[in-house]
């Protein structure tokens, strides 16, 4: 195997983590002697040991002389866990080849120059653009102290997520429902608005065997949410938060008794503040959201600016109808100048859909204050 190759069986082993990290990076870390692995692993867990750590505890043979390849800069702090660069020296570890830089101050480069000044060799940026894919969640959670936020939809060629009845179920196929599963399992919560609770009585868990359970949020300004609902009926079994403006003691109580977290949020726009609800769930430690709201709940989302990724799926049917729901509501940009802007991803075929991925540069409010919302 070639340089390459060991760091991208490193990224490999990183993305079995899924969502259990959260809100740790995804990491993985493989050792190499005399051209042969002797030794890899990847953080399995948030509290758990670390990738590096890992990988040592597994070596087949001494590490001495070794070179180990990991995809991100090993930490040199105590946190939950030792600092890997501590076992890393131990090991007599000889060369590390790093692919991502940790934005953590707790880290950044501080890990390299401990690992330089006990006389290893330390070749950074190793495929970083590949092992920076990993991590915009972890990137974007530890600089902005806000969880990495993405909206999901699928909809007809015309644009439609659901016929002028309200009918959704379903737009894309099989394989499609599929992937959205995976998505749930990789982020650390799934967001819902009440219209959308209110029509289709979601579950929003994960359904995959063995993945990561989101936690599960609902906007509900005037909280509306139905006792008998499947969410409320399961909250104890899988989490549950509300977000509200207002809360009547007994219907609160009454959520409370099922297990379900009430947190009554300011009001924006005459519902709840999204921008405070996401930092409220940074508090929680929730580094990741994937919203998956009806047409009021993404426009929000985009004029509040807390979206950074859209995965769009996009099925080969035509509904038409001026009245059918399209993925984002509300007034609208006033002109093509003030739209959010996206960039390119990636595309991808499932099954006779395609799901597009794009990267939100600007939401719908640009800096001159021009907003797709009537305020």
């Amino acid at each position: 195997m070639e340089e390459k190759e060991y760091m991208r069986r490193a990224i490999a082993l990183a993305q079995q983590a899924g969502g259990f990290a959260a809100p740790n990076p995804l990491v993985g870390a493989v050792i190499v002697k005399d051209g042969r692995i002797i030794g890899e692993g990847f953080h399995r867990r948030c509290g758990e040991y670390h990738a590096e750590r890992n990988a040592l505890a597994s070596l087949t043979e001494s590490a001495e002389g070794a070179t180990m390849y990991v995809t991100l800069e090993p930490c040199c702090h105590v946190g939950r866990t030792p600092p890997c660069t501590e076992a890393i020296i131990e090991h007599k570890i000889a060369k590390v080849y790093i692919g991502s830089r940790d934005p953590n101050p707790l880290v950044a480069g501080k890990g390299v120059q401990c690992l330089r000044e006990h006389g290893i060799d330390v070749r950074e940026d190793f495929l970083r653009e590949e092992c920076d894919a990993l991590n915009p969640i972890f990137f974007h959670y530890i600089t902005t102290k806000t969880p990495y936020a993405a909206l999901k939809y699928a909809m007809t060629l015309d644009g439609k997520i659901a016929s002028y009845t309200g009918a959704s179920q379903w737009i894309t196929g099989t394989e499609a429902r599929q992937h959205v599963q995976t998505l749930r399992g990789r982020y650390s919560a799934v967001m819902a608005g009440i219209g959308t609770v209110l029509a289709d009585d979601p579950m929003l868990n994960c359904r995959l065997e063995g993945a990561h359970q989101p936690l599960r949020v609902v906007v509900d300004s005037r909280l509306r949410i139905p006792l008998d609902s499947r969410l409320c009926q399961t909250a104890k079994d899988c989490p549950l938060l509300v977000a509200c403006v207002e809360a009547d003691d007994g219907k609160r109580q009454a959520l409370e008794a099922l297990g379900v977290t009430v947190c009554v949020c300011p009001m924006k726009d005459g519902h709840v503040d999204l921008r405070y609800l996401m930092q409220l769930l940074a508090q929680r430690q929730i580094s990741s959201v994937l919203i998956e709201g009806g047409g009021q709940l993404n426009e929000a989302a985009l004029t509040a600016d807390v979206v950074q990724h859209l995965y769009v799926y996009i099925a080969p049917k035509l509904l038409g109808g001026k009245n059918a729901k399209t993925p984002v509501e509300g007034q609208g940009a006033d002109h093509p100048d003030h739209a959010a802007l996206l960039q390119y991803r990636s595309m991808t075929r499932l099954g006779d859909d395609w799901l597009l991925e794009y990267d939100v540069e600007r939401g719908v409010c640009d800096v001159h204050g021009h907003c797709g919302r009537d305020r």
